[in-house]
């Protein structure tokens, strides 16, 4: 076998990210008619119950999407978490150092 060690499991954070990336861009592309909605009482227009439930379906399917979008609002978002890593390694490596050292 000429497998290199550990890549089933790169395999599978790929298949998990492509996944995930589906997932995200069809719920996005369902929220699309939600701005139009929430907008009619702005436009001097009554919501219908229809508008209602509608409103309520595509607030149910964000909710979905929130460990999505805490990971884009936090400060920094995404291009933080590359640095964040590294420090949380750094901190790790820094008390594996200071058990070797007192052991």
């Amino acid at each position: 076998m000429n497998r290199l060690p550990g890549m089933g499991a790169v395999r599978h954070a790929f298949a998990l990210a492509e996944r995930e990336r589906k997932f995200l861009l069809r719920e996005l592309t369902q929220v699309k008619g939600l701005m139009p909605l929430l907008m009619k009482p702005r436009n001097k227009q009554r919501w219908t119950a229809q508008d209602k439930a509608e409103i309520r379906a595509q607030l149910r399917r964000i909710t979905n999407l929130s460990p999505y979008l805490v990971a884009l609002v936090m400060p920094g978002g995404f291009a933080v978490l590359p640095a964040l890593a590294w420090w949380l390694d750094r901190r790790r490596n820094r008390r594996l150092l200071a058990t070797a050292k007192s052991g």
